[in-house]
């Protein structure tokens, strides 16, 4: 029994030992700073800052074929994606009470000739009865006013008849120009009523190898834009491919939705192979600012900030920060510089949205570097001043991997 003691009791130790060198390698692991964390080297390259918006592609002439005169639709001669010719009929509508309207109106201009005809007659038998003194000259004044009268009442009932025989016309409604049907709003029997508003009946793009997007940029982005440059946009039908347009018209008509200012800006898009389809969803990016050999750090490495900086705070007699600076923009939170003012009773240089603090190794330690910020493209921010210089590592985040930092609260032996 005494044996077996020491046998188990040998066992506990070389499992302890064994157990506690694991623990230290973990430990000295975690501890290492080319291990913990995350490495990227600052390097010079071209960044472009881009402004984003949805739109929707439309036709540049997009024709709302309407109708002049009520009735039935009788017959319909196109439907949907069908290319037209301009002046070739698409629908047709019932012409009965339309066709009996102009009969009734080409009699009239009968009947009006008729009474023209007489009035002439009477003129002439009274201007001769006057010239041999038979009637008196008031009778003679009638007769040629009756004549004036008849005149009259034939033009009005030719432009009555005219009136009707157009009327009779647009019962068939025709293209107005050359193009392609996507929309047909009718179908074969319904009753179109054009009282107080001319309804649509079909739809017609005239040319879908030239498209134009309409956008809303925010107030903030719209300084940037200017007409001519250069659009890039991606439709949900073909994801991995760039479309590219141009800036044709910045609208000086703002929206107001709920406080927010936005303002339309059409862009002109070339679509020879007619593969962008009307009122497909375009999510368009401009480049408004482009920088050549620009000294660039990454944005993870902005947002970057060491799990211990509060306690590193508390160590130094600082005050951490408030719960309310996570929200504000990477890498602009409470840093050296906000320290360096505090320790100066306030009297530090104040930073602005442009500044940004990132962390760079410093033997076994990592120290934070302060510095000015210029345009980004959301993965890469240039580094207009500061001590960051090119070759620089900077750190841009935890290799976690199932080790937990090391707690700055030493263990407790038992």
């Amino acid at each position: 029994m005494k044996r077996l003691g020491k046998i188990l009791i040998g066992v506990t130790v070389a499992a302890g030992l064994i157990g506690g060198g694991i623990w230290y390698f973990k430990q000295r692991s975690a501890q290492n700073p080319e291990t913990r964390y995350k490495m990227s080297t600052v390097e010079k390259g071209d960044v472009t800052q881009t402004v984003s918006a949805n739109g929707t592609l439309n036709p540049v002439v997009l024709i709302s074929v309407g109708t002049q005169v009520s009735g039935t639709v009788k017959k319909l001669y196109v439907d949907f994606n069908d290319k037209v010719k301009k002046g070739q009929p698409l629908l047709e509508l019932d012409d009965a009470l339309v066709s009996a309207t102009e009969r009734q109106s080409a009699a009239s201009v009968v009947n009006a000739q008729a009474t023209l005809e007489l009035a002439q007659a009477n003129e002439a038998r009274m201007k001769a009865l006057l010239a041999q003194e038979y009637v008196s000259k008031q009778e003679y004044d009638q007769s040629s006013q009756a004549l004036k009268s008849a005149r009259a009442q034939v033009a009005l009932a030719k432009a009555q008849n005219e009136r009707d025989r157009a009327n009779l016309n647009f019962t068939v409604i025709r293209s107005p120009v050359d193009g392609v049907v996507i929309d047909r709003v009718v179908d074969l029997g319904q009753t179109v009523a054009a009282s107080f508003q001319t309804p649509t009946l079909i739809k017609i793009a005239q040319d879908l190898s030239e498209m134009r997007i309409d956008t809303s940029f925010a107030e903030a982005d719209i300084g940037g834009i200017r007409e001519g440059q250069k659009a890039r946009f991606t439709v949900d039908a073909f994801p991995n491919r760039n479309f590219v347009g141009d800036v044709q018209q910045i609208r000086l008509n703002p929206t107001n939705q709920q406080n927010v200012v936005t303002y339309n800006v059409r862009i002109n898009v070339s679509n020879p192979e007619q593969v962008l389809l009307p009122g497909m969803t375009a999510y368009v990016n401009i480049g408004v600012q482009k920088r050549e050999g620009a000294l660039l750090v990454p944005n993870a490495a902005l947002r970057f900030k060491p799990a211990d900086a509060a306690e590193k705070k508390a160590e130094n007699g600082q005050k951490p920060a408030a719960a309310g600076m996570s929200g504000m923009a990477p890498g602009m939170g409470a840093g050296a510089d906000g320290a360096a003012a505090k320790a100066g009773g306030g009297k530090g240089k104040k930073r602005d949205g442009q500044s940004g603090t990132v962390y760079i190794l410093s033997g076994d330690e990592i120290k934070p570097v302060a510095i000015q910020l210029g345009i980004t493209d959301n993965r890469n921010t240039e580094v207009v001043g500061g001590e960051l210089k090119e070759g620089d590592r900077v750190i841009t985040g935890e290799n976690i991997n199932g080790v937990k930092p090391p707690s700055s609260v030493g263990m407790r032996m038992f």
